[in-house]
């Protein structure tokens, strides 16, 4: 797809992978409607990245259906991609997991992914293309310690990405599994601060370099899944 003059919408954009990810479609000439939960961080990264700001809790399941419209309508009326980027994660040893912690990272992850996406869905096939781009991560293909609430929530969206793709293929809708390794951005910090590009680690640019690169493939073709390493994380 041709980026210039499409529009995009991507979740959790006011920092970390969504942000760059923002900048990086406005620089190659797209509309960008970014999402965040703090309205007065979200207004002051869009006004500095020129991007078009939406205050959306995605774990607020109800607010789903205005939100989608109010998106589209911020987009003028179309959309070609959305990136479903917000996430969060808490990392509980078994014994210690609480239904809060479930809830939690499953509305954010999952349930609100899921259902964002969903109503989308029908502009998406009316027109017969768009993009579907799914967050997942390395903790979508293996579990670890202390994982049991996160990683069994990116391999739900994982799921979700492989059903998704055989159902949306027919109409021309492309959808992908776009997987980081670790990656220095602000994601588990309280503070929510930002971390210091590590020399040895991903950085957000890396994830946005790859889903633009996902994204410019020609309509004719699509990439299911991409995983994306640190070259020497030691």
């Amino acid at each position: 797809m041709k980026i210039k003059n499409s529009r995009v919408l991507i979740t959790g954009g006011s920092s970390g992978i969504g942000k760059e990810t923002a900048k990086q479609f406005i620089a190659k000439g797209a509309k960008v409607v970014i999402t965040g939960r703090d309205e007065t961080k979200l207004k002051q990264i869009a006004t500095e990245i020129g991007a078009i700001p939406l205050a959306f809790d995605i774990s607020d399941l109800k607010s789903i259906p205005q939100k989608a419209k109010e998106a589209v309508t911020l987009l003028g009326g179309k959309i070609d991609t959305l990136v479903n980027n917000a996430g969060i994660g808490v990392f509980p040893i078994l014994g210690e997991i609480t239904e809060a912690d479930l809830l939690n990272v499953y509305n954010t992850n999952v349930f609100g992914l899921a259902l964002l996406t969903q109503e989308l869905l029908p502009m998406f096939k009316a027109q017969q293309s768009g993009n579907i781009i799914n967050i997942g991560s390395t903790a979508s293909l293996k579990g670890f310690a202390r994982g049991s609430v996160y990683a069994a929530s990116k391999f739900a969206v994982r799921g979700m990405t492989q059903s998704w793709q055989a159902e949306l293929r027919p109409d021309n809708i492309r959808v992908s599994l776009i997987n980081p390794s670790e990656v220095t951005t602000a994601f588990a910090a309280t503070s929510r601060k930002e971390r210091n590009e590590e020399s040895n680690k991903l950085g957000s640019e890396d994830i946005a370099q790859t889903i633009l690169s996902v994204v410019e493939m020609r309509d004719k073709g699509f990439v299911p899944e991409v995983t994306v390493w640190a070259t020497n994380p030691f």
